[in-house]
């Protein structure tokens, strides 16, 4: 679990610098409200100092002066490097201390407990801090580095902090840092405390998966889900894809859970994530699809009972049965079904449920039939923040393998992974011992579509098409939307059969909670049996721009809900691509990723 010796080094440093900066970077890739880049671009003069001095300016005083800051991430390449100057910048600011994971790792949803849970010796709370994360994509000295800011509440900063952060990145000149401050040794638990430019200035250098465990504990219960790994009757396989998880998963799965030790892969953490791409899908998690029974090669070998994956900072999750693949908007709606019979957290009941608009409606049938209040959000996870913070919202997820709950304000991978084991533990109590047969992944699913209906659902990505293109693509939809009658009568001279639209709009959220509006979400075409196109539109840049379609196939005849996905969504996927003049607006004959 770490080291437990605590020591204590005392450094005094009395200047800080302020360094000029000669070029200045306004031109951060904001993706879901935070910048990542290719390393080299942090690597340049002033470029990460640039953006953590804004940042600092576009906080309250408090939440700098005399204040406790969170610096860890994901371990990918450049990180530790980064804490050391974040550290210092931290200490010229006037922060009180700084919190740091062992080794610079934390994960991003164990940053969201720690500054939520986390109570230092003198009684210290944190009021936010900076994550080192380029997300699920790859890191080494020629990959991604990123970095965000979160808030005191452990969610993401709001875009009114953001749009702060942005704006002082164009004017910065010059930015504090305690140069003298010698490194801090983050390979080793303890504090090490200074006498820094403005006070005291303390390091505290520490192993977050205490905290985080302590916290699962309050969720779930443990003893049930030891109950279900230790059983010879099941097996499990968990694929942290070299990524931040791993710093949790042996302490998780293994020590308390009594999972063995070799059902664990990737779970070493490495500054390039095994030269891997850290993303929990069926691409890019070859080995543990391979395991699962769901990979291209014949094998011989009996795959395990459950499987799942994490990305680079575990907060994204993919779940596995035997042979059998869960999609992340089935995965949201089954924990909601299950949660109150399964999870202690939940045994009072839930407070109400969300999902990203893009999202399959999975999850609003769960709402509708357990009457439970429902919200359809626009992508970030903020605005499922919002809601939790309201106490509107107990369970929320979205279709990019995101699931999370409101003990924290990030998405959790390792809590949807113990949300599962618990629904599993929870239908084979009876089950572990004797001849009785196990309930499996798949038998859970498919009892779920014999109940709420099946959501046969897929996501075309078109990327770096030409943006006036692109831009032209989507004002045509929004355009056919003002009569609906010819729409219709389009898409029957498309497919005959496919149902009638029944509404369509481009999407757009009032806030419940903060009256805030969020316009140009999505372009929706609803579908009289409860099928959906959704089209959206990112990166506009002058790269290219990426067109998202997504296409999603009601069924709700119990008879109907085993076919093959491709088979069942056909007609639509026929009627998205003719209706939005695809190819002949991007000049492409097939997408670039289907997920």
């Amino acid at each position: 679990m770490g080291m437990n010796r605590v020591f204590q080094f005392v450094f005094t440093s009395t200047s800080t610098s302020k360094k000029r900066c000669m070029t200045h970077y306004g031109y951060f890739l904001m993706i879901d409200f935070f910048p990542y880049y290719q390393v080299t671009v942090f690597q340049q003069p002033h470029y990460l100092q640039n953006f953590v001095q804004s940042t600092f300016n576009a906080l309250p005083a408090e939440e700098v002066k005399g204040a406790t800051i969170v610096v860890s991430g994901d371990g990918r390449y450049f990180s530790k490097d980064a804490v050391q100057i974040i550290t210092k910048m931290a200490a010229a600011n006037g922060a009180r201390r700084v919190w740091v994971g062992l080794n610079s790792l934390m994960s991003t949803p164990a940053v969201s407990a720690v500054i939520r849970e986390r109570v230092g010796a003198d009684g210290s709370k944190a009021t936010g801090a900076f994550i080192l994360t380029a997300s699920h994509n790859p890191g080494g000295p020629t990959e991604d580095f990123g970095i965000k800011y979160n808030m005191g509440n452990g969610g993401p900063a709001p875009e009114s902090v953001t749009d702060k952060i942005f704006s002082n990145t164009t004017t910065i000149s010059e930015y504090l840092i305690a140069e003298d401050l010698p490194d801090v040794d983050i390979s080793v638990v303890g504090v090490t405390s200074f006498s820094g430019p403005e006070g005291p200035f303390d390091v505290d250098v520490f192993d977050s998966s205490i905290d985080y465990i302590k916290l699962m504990k309050t969720i779930f219960d443990f003893e049930a889900i030891k109950k279900l790994l230790t059983s010879p009757k099941f097996t499990f396989c968990y694929d942290a894809l070299h990524g931040v998880a791993g710093a949790y998963a042996k302490h998780i799965f293994v020590e308390e859970l009594g999972a063995d030790e070799s059902s664990l892969l990737n779970c070493v953490p490495k500054e390039d994530f095994g030269g891997g791409h850290p993303d929990p899908n069926l691409t890019y998690a070859k080995e543990l699809v391979e395991q699962m029974g769901l990979g291209k090669s014949s094998s011989n070998v009996e795959p395990p009972e459950f499987g799942a994956a994490a990305d680079g900072d575990a907060d994204r999750n993919m779940i596995l049965g035997k042979r059998f693949f869960v999609t992340p908007s089935d995965s949201v709606a089954i924990i909601a079904a299950n949660a109150v019979q399964s999870i202690p957290y939940f045994a009072s009941g839930l407070k109400g449920v969300a999902r990203s608009m893009p999202t399959s409606a999975a999850l609003d049938v769960v709402a509708k039939n357990l009457n439970l209040k429902f919200f359809e959000v626009p992508t970030g996870w903020k605005f499922f923040g919002n809601l939790m913070d309201a106490g509107m919202c107990s369970i929320c997820g979205e279709e990019s393998f995101g699931t999370g709950s409101d003990h924290i304000r990030e998405k959790d991978g390792i809590w949807a992974v113990l949300a599962w084991l618990s629904i599993l533990a929870f239908k084979n109590k009876d089950n572990l011992e004797g001849d009785n047969k196990l309930v499996s992944v798949e038998d859970i699913v498919r009892q779920h579509w014999a109940t709420y209906g099946r959501h046969y659902y897929t996501r075309y990505d078109y990327e770096n098409v030409d943006a006036g293109a692109a831009k032209e693509l989507m004002a045509n939809l929004v355009s056919m939307q003002s009569s609906l009658s010819d729409v219709n009568k389009l898409i029957k001279e498309i497919r005959s059969d496919v149902s009638e639209v029944v509404a369509a709009d481009e999407f757009e959220y009032k806030d419940p909670v903060d009256g805030s509006v969020s316009k140009h979400q999505g372009i929706r075409y609803l579908f009289g049996d409860g099928s959906r196109l959704v089209f959206r539109l990112s990166g506009t840049g002058s790269v290219g721009a990426t067109i998202r379609v997504y296409i999603e196939q009601y069924e709700k005849d119990s008879s109907k809900t085993g076919r093959d996905s491709q088979d069942a969504l056909a007609p639509l996927v026929d009627v998205a691509l003719k209706l939005s003049k695809m190819q002949e607006y991007t000049g492409r004959s097939a997408p670039t990723v289907i997920t």
